[in-house]
């Protein structure tokens, strides 16, 4: 069976390997498809791209926008966009923006309650990524503030926490929007970590072409959830680790959650970027 993982992220938004390096564990792991899917940035798919033929691993082209909707962050999924569009890098550059300015801020907000860390210290660690949430957390425990990266959203920078800063975000809609003018496919991320349940109905009526059925953190009933709205509304069916990295039993958790490579082949017959080049 062939197998693909399509949620992977890179250090070009806040995971801890290298393109390069994603590809390779992905033929260690024996997937024969991988999708790159940073969060508000396309950095990692060329990199990735470009080493794939060395290790016959197909990488799909993606991304994951963080979107909101009822005052909640719904993240949506775009697979095989046309990724080197110049309106749509002019748009993550100003996505970038707001995320360093708020980077800035919690800085700030922890250094008033006499947190120490730097914003160089920050930039070190995501290195050429878009700095995130994270990357302020892993800043934290290099200094021993905290114990583990849970502990700096529990007690700080998590939603309500002391050094929390809201962050510039663009609607479902227009993520959806943008994804379908780039020629590519929206998907809904883990709808399981959705807390409003009630709006991801509203979500799929906005032009949302699939479903991330299969997830790290999805139980048999989300599944059965997910698998039902599918059906119901022919959406496409897609699966993933959502890997950032993070090493367990010393490998990374990608491939562990994958899916069927004939989802693939479904979502090339949906993207418009893939029937150009046919």
């Amino acid at each position: 069976m062939h197998k693909a993982d399509l949620h992977v992220h890179t250090t070009a938004s806040d995971g801890l390997l290298s393109p390069e390096e994603v590809v390779k564990w992905a033929a260690y792991k024996k997937l024969n498809a991988v999708a790159i899917t940073d969060h508000d940035t396309v950095k990692g798919v060329q990199p990735a791209i470009d080493i794939s033929k060395q290790y016959n691993v197909e990488v799909i082209p993606g991304i994951e926008f963080s979107s909101e909707h009822m005052d909640e962050e719904i993240h949506i999924l775009g697979y095989y966009i046309d990724y080197e569009q110049n309106w749509l890098k002019e748009k993550l550059d100003e996505m970038y923006k707001s995320r360093y300015t708020r980077a800035v801020k919690m800085i700030d907000r922890l250094n008033e309650i006499g947190i120490d860390i730097t914003l160089e210290q920050v930039k070190a660690i995501a290195e050429s990524g878009t700095i995130g949430r994270p990357h302020i957390a892993r800043a934290m425990q290099e200094k021993g503030y905290i114990d583990n990266m849970k502990d700096a959203f529990r007690k700080y920078i998590g939603k309500g926490g002391p050094a929390y800063v809201e962050r510039y975000r663009i609607s479902c809609q227009e993520a959806i929007d943008i994804i379908k003018q780039l020629g590519g496919v929206p998907v809904l991320a883990h709808p399981g970590l959705i807390n409003k349940k009630e709006c991801i109905k509203e979500i799929l009526d906005m032009g949302i072409e699939g479903i991330e059925v299969y997830h790290t953190k999805h139980d048999d009933e989300i599944i059965r959830y997910s698998l039902k709205l599918a059906a119901e509304r022919k959406l496409l069916i897609t699966g993933g680790s959502d890997c950032h990295g993070v090493f367990l039993n010393n490998e990374p958790i990608m491939g562990n959650v994958w899916v069927d490579y004939k989802y693939v082949e479904l979502l090339k017959q949906k993207s418009e970027t893939t029937k150009q080049k046919k």
